[in-house]
């Protein structure tokens, strides 16, 4: 079963985000792109949407352990964060694309597991510094 996990940040959004950015490069993932759902939603649509960003990241070592496995697991890529706001709190949340692969079919579970472990550490060591 895949986990989301979702936390919520004392701190405004703006610094939820940086936070966020800063977290994720100093445990070892390359921050590969921020981008505000809501601005788009307001450029393309014309419509106001509770603030939502998108921080893409990727863990070069667990990428090549997971398209080692099997190619297909890279349609998952990047790994995301998204920090938004609910009810007037800022939230961060995540979900393993790594635990995501063996359950939609992308990749045999078992040569998963050791992938799904070591990015399941990493990210771990992330979210406790939220």
């Amino acid at each position: 079963m895949v986990d989301i996990l979702k936390k919520e940040l004392n701190m405004d959004f703006d610094k939820a985000v940086e936070r966020v950015e800063k977290i994720i490069v100093e445990e070892g993932f390359s921050h590969m792109l921020t981008k505000s759902i809501d601005e788009i939603f307001k450029k393309k649509l014309g419509i106001d949407y509770d603030r939502y960003t998108i921080i893409l990241a990727c863990g070069p070592e667990f990428a090549k352990g997971a398209l080692d496995v099997s190619k297909n697991v890279g349609l998952l890529f990047p790994c995301s964060f998204v920090v938004y706001e609910e009810t007037g709190k800022v939230y961060v949340s995540h979900a393993s694309i790594m635990k995501i692969a063996p359950e939609a079919g992308l990749a045999p579970a078992d040569k998963m597991k050791p992938v799904i472990e070591m990015t399941g550490k990493a990210v771990h060591a992330a979210w406790i510094r939220f």
